[in-house]
């Protein structure tokens, strides 16, 4: 559990919000509900492991909060990004828990990385395990997040296991 930074008005926009002609003056700003019910959505849509989610917004701190179980400790990291990685969020309050088995015991939290402009998959995995060739763990540790190894954008955020 803890509170998570993301650089907001970068990442995705969610599904649900209308795009405005230009003609039209500046369009509003979507509601707190909405927007954490857009959070919602786009969370379930990636089928990650989770029971009892629930997200709400605040619209003054720009700060989603999860609640849920989820199933392992690489799925709640997943949501946490999965949140955070979005137009209108700022910060990620993680109140979710973790079903622990054996497997999940072993495992360490994944470091959390702020994509830079320039960088690549293989230039993080040069960086963070000092090989290159190693991307393709970092891509596969961010899936369903990531559709492809080149889609990654500067002020992303992405989970680098050990």
């Amino acid at each position: 559990m803890g509170l998570f930074d993301f650089v907001k008005g970068i990442g995705k926009k969610l599904e649900g919000q209308s795009e405005q002609p230009e003609q039209q003056t500046q369009a509003a700003e979507p509601t707190a509900q909405e927007i954490a019910n857009q959070l919602l959505a786009h969370i379930q849509s990636l089928g990650l492991a989770i029971t009892g989610l629930s997200v709400n917004y605040n619209s003054d701190t720009d700060t989603a909060v999860i609640h849920g179980q989820a199933a392992s400790q690489a799925d709640k990291e997943k949501i946490i990004l999965a949140a955070g990685n979005v137009q209108h969020v700022a910060q990620v309050d993680d109140q979710m828990t973790v079903a622990e088995t054996a497997e999940d015991a072993d495992q360490p939290e994944s470091q959390f990385y702020t994509v830079q402009s320039g960088d690549t998959l293989s230039k993080i995995s040069k960086e963070v395990y000092g090989d290159a060739n190693q991307y393709n763990k970092i891509f596969e540790a961010n899936q369903p997040l990531l559709k492809d190894v080149n889609s990654i954008f500067p002020g992303q955020v992405l989970r680098i296991p050990q």
